[in-house]
């Protein structure tokens, strides 16, 4: 049987959250799934909770090195195991909306040249009332100019504003046809932050990419996070920083000076005013 989607979910001591995210994915209708759950711990934290799943669908791999916090590692241990046409990198502790795949797949066929389909975010959780706040806000925008950016077509709209503005989406909220996926040879390892940024970028730019304005994923707010404490500590801001120069740097370097800032004045200038 041909699969449709083959979710790689990394993970790290969040059982709990890691069940409902695969649980998600088993409830995706109109769609073929498998998923590869790559572990990260080297207790093997989520292995009993997989194994009492008693799914075949469901593919354990403890990693046989663990990176200590590194996804682009993780996440580039599972996709080459994928027999699905669209790879979904989905986060733990994220959960797939109701019939994503399925609008997902529809929009793919509808659009045979695209290789990267995105949807909205909707954060949830038991972080503080403040956080969970501006997360959302922070989303509600996004998807604002998702929507604008779509008009000016699939590649460099989009592209210019993962480069030049705050990132339009989470790893877990765009699904990449796996060609696209083995194009670009999956993540850059070098990245050790904003990993997924320089993903989106390169897939963006390479495949074209297609907004749906529905919910994809539900984003959990309160878990323990990389990149979404409450008050990152400052070593964590100058990663940050550091991929995103990263980020930049590769795209002059591989797209050329002219396109990289033509890029940039779009991104200030005619984007700035949507």
């Amino acid at each position: 049987m041909s699969i449709d989607f083959s979710a790689i979910i990394p993970t790290f001591r969040r059982p709990r959250e890691l069940i409902e995210a695969i649980s998600s994915v088993l409830r995706q209708h109109d769609s073929t799934v498998e998923i590869f759950v790559i572990d990260d711990s080297p207790e093997g934290s989520a292995e009993e909770g997989i194994r009492g799943l008693r799914d075949s669908r469901i593919v354990y791999v403890k990693n046989p090195n663990p990176t200590g916090g590194v996804p682009s590692v993780v996440r580039n241990i599972g996709w080459p195991l994928a027999h699905g046409t669209f790879i979904h990198f989905l986060d733990d502790d994220d959960v797939v909306a109701e019939g994503h795949y399925a609008a997902v797949k529809a929009a793919f066929a509808a659009n045979p040249s695209i290789g990267l389909v995105f949807g909205r975010i909707e954060p949830f959780g038991s972080g503080p009332a403040a956080q969970l706040d501006h997360e959302r806000q922070y989303f509600i925008d996004a998807a604002r100019k998702s929507v604008l950016s779509d008009r000016f077509g699939p590649r460099f709209a989009f592209t210019g504003r993962m480069l030049f503005d705050k990132a339009l989406l989470v790893c877990s909220a765009s699904v990449t046809r796996r060609e696209c996926v083995a194009r670009l040879s999956g993540f850059d390892p070098s990245i050790r932050l904003m990993e997924d940024a320089d993903f989106h970028v390169r897939a963006m730019r390479e495949c074209g990419a297609l907004f749906l304005n529905r919910t994809a994923i539900h984003y959990r707010v309160g878990s323990p996070s990389l990149m979404h404490s409450p008050h990152p500590p400052e070593a964590q801001k100058q990663s940050e920083r550091l991929g995103h120069r990263q980020m930049q740097a590769k795209y002059r370097r591989e797209r050329g000076a002219l396109e990289f800032y033509a890029l940039a004045l779009l991104t200030r200038t005619i984007l700035k005013v949507f």
